[in-house]
């Protein structure tokens, strides 16, 4: 069976756990961190750090992750440098940051934004606390949010789940909505600065720029000085001030579904999750699940299946 095998850090299979969150199988290997199965291929995260796939599409969806090294390479050296890596020096430019919130979570939309930081402002956003925004707890996002959309040009865009689920049964990805969003929030915050030229448009990397640019394909792309990068909230404060921003979006849109739903509605995709979605079930029909709820992720089955 073709196999392919990656060496990843522990954020990095948090990030790769998200993208197959509705595809995680409910027993696991021993050591294994997670595993999923898709058409064609199985994915399983050790704890060594290894990823494995397996089937006949293993190294075209192990391509997916090529900024990762493959386990059995010798070799010692850095990355292969592309003309889609930051430059150095891009942290004290003057930027576009995109960075997107909720893809991985059963309940609440994707909320997708793109902020301008100026170089004059790098200053102002440390001092309003703007950093990575997982190390930040809710109501600290919140604050700083609020701070910010007073503060600096950015666009947000909210796709929330009917829609969602209404693109995904016409077979469109998570991959090509992201892009779309990603792609608009940043056409849309380009148009509101004017005709000032930003020194570098960095998005927090979700795909390689090949498959990126493919799912655009007959819509206006920015291509010059478009950058891209995973962990791209720690090269450049855009990016940072983006995901806050689309993290507060998010927090927004999860208390109004709480407030429909009648009980709090809880973020993630884990059991607890299924345990929720049965009880919305109960309470309001399952048909109630197509507003609250990405329905083809895997945790619509197990919530079904608490409630018979």
């Amino acid at each position: 069976m073709p196999q392919s095998v990656l060496k990843a850090t522990s954020e990095d299979i948090k990030k790769m756990k998200s993208v197959y969150a509705h595809h995680l199988t409910d027993t696991l290997p021993p050591g294994a961190l997670f595993q999923a199965k898709i058409p064609g291929c199985t994915i399983t995260a050790y704890q060594s750090g290894k990823v494995l796939f397996q089937g006949q599409k293993a190294e075209a969806e192990a391509n997916q992750f090529s900024h990762l090294k493959a386990a059995d390479s010798k070799s010692k050296k850095t990355p292969a440098v592309t003309k889609y890596s930051p430059p150095s020096g891009i942290a004290s430019m003057s930027v576009i940051g995109s960075d997107e919130v909720g893809t991985g979570d059963y309940f609440g939309p994707i909320t997708v934004c793109a902020a301008y930081v100026d170089s004059s402002q790098l200053a102002l956003m440390k001092e309003l606390g703007v950093k990575d925004s997982k190390g930040l707890k809710d109501p600290q996002i919140i604050n700083i949010a609020k701070d910010l959309i007073k503060t600096i040009p950015f666009s947000l865009l909210v796709l929330r789940n009917e829609k969602y689920n209404t693109m995904q049964e016409k077979g469109m990805s998570q991959g090509k909505m992201k892009a779309l969003l990603h792609n608009q929030v940043i056409t849309s915050t380009l148009e509101k600065l004017d005709g000032k030229q930003p020194e570098a448009i960095l998005i927090d990397q979700f795909a390689e720029p090949g498959i990126y640019f493919k799912h655009l394909a007959g819509k206006k792309i920015i291509r010059e000085r478009t950058y891209f990068s995973t962990k791209a909230e720690g090269i450049h404060l855009s990016v940072a001030a983006a995901s806050i921003i689309a993290r507060y979006a998010f927090l927004i849109e999860m208390d109004k579904l709480s407030k429909a739903a009648g009980f709090d509605i809880p973020k993630g995709a884990g059991p607890h999750v299924d345990k929720a979605a049965a009880r919305l079930i109960k309470q309001q029909g399952e048909d109630a699940l197509r507003q609250f709820t990405k329905l083809h992720f895997a945790n619509t089955q197990k919530a079904k299946k608490w409630v018979q």
